[in-house]
């Protein structure tokens, strides 16, 4: 059973990285399951206080991911198009242009949308440059947790 354990956790582990890159894919909370599927294991274990903390870490990245590129935008004068805009950019790019297509095209598509919401291109830029400042603030906030939980999982398994 704790080989089924730590293989699924590994998965997990796995998963919760791509998630921080790839939209649809709820990067920290995968991540954190992956260390609670090796702390179900006989072998391995981490105290209760640390897995309350990472709990709490990964509900507030979780949080802050969906309010920093909003943020951002609206800093930039940016409006919900732009940060829809900036997503769905995201999508077609990482499909579309791998692997430049995850940085461009969130900027592309905040600035798309921006022009379709009726601003001007100069406004469109910049609202454009705040929703993408916003999204990779989020994504290199997301790689981070995920980053050191899979950091925990991989020295628990070595130690």
């Amino acid at each position: 059973m704790d080989i089924l354990l730590i293989v699924l956790g590994a998965i997990f582990i796995i998963s919760g990285v791509l998630g921080c890159v790839l939209p649809i894919i709820p990067g920290p909370p995968l991540s954190y399951i992956g260390l609670l599927l090796l702390h179900f294991t006989e072998r391995y274990q981490f105290s209760s206080k640390f897995l309350i903390i990472w709990a709490i870490i990964t509900v507030v990245v979780y949080a802050l991911d969906y309010l920093i590129p909003a943020w951002g935008t609206k800093k930039f004068g940016g409006s919900k198009r732009g940060v829809w805009g900036s997503i769905i950019g995201l999508v077609i790019g990482m499909f579309f242009f791998p692997p430049f297509g995850i940085i461009i095209g969130p900027f592309v598509g905040a600035v798309v949308g921006e022009l379709t919401a009726g601003k001007d291109s100069g406004a469109a830029l910049k609202s454009g440059f705040g929703s993408f400042m916003g999204f990779l603030a989020g994504t290199l906030l997301k790689l981070i947790a995920s980053g050191m939980m899979t950091w925990y999982f991989v020295k628990e398994m070595i130690v």
